[in-house]
C-alpha cells in the first residue's frame, strides 16, 4: 500500500438509479460522466490532476491537493446545476438525472489492488449516503443537493471567497460508524440564497443568447417581481387616498402633455391631468356610447364631447 497523500475528494451519486431499466441506466451513467467532466473543467482541473473510480450509480474523484478547492466549489454551485438543467430539459421524464454531491478533503492511500483506502474517504462516502442529504434532494425543486465536509467549510466556505456565500450553508450531523460527524449542507430550500439567485440570472442570460432575448425578458420580469419591484407601466398599489387611487377604481396618471386615445376611455375620479383633479366619468376620443367624438374647435371640446 502506498503512503497516504492529501487529496480533494469529490463524490457524485444518481438519485433513484436502481429504479431505471438497463437502457436508462446506461444513459444516466454517460450523463453523469459528462457532468462531472464539465464541472471539473470549469474549475480548471484537467484529467492529469485527478483520478476517477467508477461505482456504477456514482463516481469518485481524487483530485490533486494543489488544485483550487474554492474554484471547484464555485463550479459545483454554478456549473453543475447548469449542466443538469441542460441535460434534463432535453430528457424524458424517465431519464431525468438528479445528483447528490459531497466535497471533502483528506488523506487517501492506494492499496496493491488499486483500491482507495482512508478514513477520510470513508467519511465522505457516509456523507454521500446520509439520510439528511437524500432528504435534501427530495425536498428541493433543483436537481443537486451538495454537502461539504467540516474541513472544507472551515478552510473555504466560512471565509466567503468570491462566489461562495457562507450563509447558504447550514450545519448537519450525520451518524457514522465511529460516532456523529458534522458537515455542512448547501441549503436553498428555505429561501433562495445569493448563489442561487446569481445562477438564475446567469441561466436567464444564457437563454437570452440562445433565444434572442425573449426568455431573458421574461426572466428579468420575474427577477424584478421577486425583488419587490413593480412591472414598468403599472401603479405600485393603492392606499385608498385620492393621491394614490382607490382600490377597485380606475386610476390614470398623466404627466403633462396632451394624451390622445383612439377610442373611448371611461373611469371614475381622475387625478393628475395637467395638474388638475377631475371627478366623474371622463371620455377622451369618443362619445362614451361607441359613437365617434364630434369635432372640437381650438377653444376646447364641443358640446358633443364629455368632460365633466
Amino acid at each position: 500500500m502506498t503512503d497516504p497523500v492529501s487529496r480533494t475528494i469529490l463524490l457524485f451519486d444518481i438519485e433513484r438509479f436502481s429504479d431505471r431499466d438497463d437502457i436508462e441506466q446506461n444513459y444516466l451513467r454517460r450523463m453523469l460522466y459528462d457532468i462531472a467532466d464539465r464541472t471539473l473543467t470549469a474549475a480548471g482541473i484537467g484529467e492529469d490532476r485527478r483520478v476517477r473510480a467508477d461505482r456504477g450509480d456514482a463516481v469518485m474523484e481524487l483530485i490533486d491537493a494543489n488544485a483550487s478547492v474554492a474554484a471547484l466549489l464555485r463550479a459545483l454551485l454554478t456549473e453543475t446545476p447548469v449542466q443538469l438543467h441542460g441535460v434534463n430539459r432535453m430528457a424524458s421524464s424517465s431519464a431525468q438525472i438528479r445528483l447528490r454531491a459531497v466535497l471533502a478533503t483528506g488523506y487517501v492511500a492506494v492499496d496493491e489492488r488499486d483500491g482507495w483506502v482512508g478514513s477520510d474517504l470513508n467519511h465522505a462516502c457516509r456523507l454521500l449516503d446520509a439520510d439528511v442529504l437524500r432528504a435534501a434532494l427530495r425536498e428541493r425543486t433543483g436537481d443537486l443537493a451538495l454537502c461539504v465536509s467540516e474541513d472544507v467549510h472551515h478552510g473555504i466556505v466560512r471565509h466567503g471567497h468570491p462566489g461562495i456565500v457562507p450563509e447558504e450553508f447550514r450545519p448537519v450531523t450525520v451518524n457514522g460508524k465511529n460516532g456523529p460527524m458534522k458537515a455542512w449542507l448547501h441549503d436553498t430550500v428555505q429561501g433562495v440564497g445569493k448563489a442561487a439567485t446569481a445562477y438564475g440570472d446567469a441561466a436567464a442570460d444564457r437563454a437570452e443568447a440562445a433565444h434572442g432575448g425573449g426568455a431573458s425578458a421574461a426572466g428579468g420580469a420575474a427577477r424584478g417581481g421577486a425583488a419587490g419591484g413593480s412591472p414598468e407601466g403599472t401603479d405600485g398599489g393603492s392606499s385608498g387616498d385620492p393621491a394614490s387611487g382607490t382600490a377597485g377604481g380606475a386610476v390614470f396618471h398623466f404627466h403633462g402633455g396632451a394624451p390622445s386615445f383612439g377610442g373611448g376611455l371611461a373611469g371614475r375620479d381622475l387625478h393628475g391631468v395637467s395638474g388638475g383633479h377631475v371627478t366623474g366619468d371622463v371620455v377622451l376620443g369618443g362619445a362614451g356610447d361607441g359613437r365617434p367624438a364630434e369635432p372640437t374647435d381650438a377653444d376646447g371640446p364641443s358640446d358633443g364631447g364629455a368632460l365633466r
